[in-house]
């Protein structure tokens, strides 16, 4: 398994579908998945580190870990198939004992980034969906992210709450 970090989010053109791009910490290949719009939202909430007023279900999903005394050890993301990704939450329990409950990436990203826990991509997976982005054009996405950045410091956590 191979170690990745999330970028950002950005919103990909013509189309307006959000993405979460990931890289790999020690390579040049980055991972883009396409996520919804709510999940765009909590995964970059979680990168800014914006506390909403009420849990948002990720949020919800870390408090029922740490108080069922349970943690998440690692996020697998495993497979693309069908044009759908894959992936799996390692969990340990309160015995030590781990288990692995699949969980749509988006989901998982999102609860990794709140517990701080390892994100890991299969080489299978990066070979099959990575790209090598030249850095002229990385530094463009970056600019994009930023956008969308700025676009989320005009929204309230209340827009959110249920």
């Amino acid at each position: 398994m191979i170690p990745v970090e999330v970028v950002g989010v950005r919103v990909e053109m013509p189309s307006n579908q959000p993405i979460v791009l990931l890289k790999e910490i020690d390579g040049v290949r980055f991972l883009p998945i396409w996520v919804g719009a709510v999940e765009a939202t909590a995964i970059a909430f979680a990168q800014q580190e914006v506390i909403p007023p009420r849990p948002l279900t990720h949020d919800l999903m870390k408090e029922l870990l740490e108080k069922l005394d349970g943690s998440l050890v690692a996020v697998h993301l495993t497979e693309l198939r069908d044009g759908v990704f894959y992936a799996d939450l390692v969990l340990k329990k309160s015995n030590h004992v781990e288990v692995t409950v699949s969980a749509r990436p988006s989901d998982a990203i999102a609860l990794a980034l709140r517990t701080k826990s390892e994100i890991l991509a299969t080489e299978e997976l990066l070979t099959e969906a990575g790209i090598e982005i030249p850095e002229e054009e990385s530094s463009q996405a970056n600019e994009e992210v930023e956008r969308f950045r700025e676009f989320l410091d005009q929204i309230n956590p209340e827009d959110f709450a249920g």
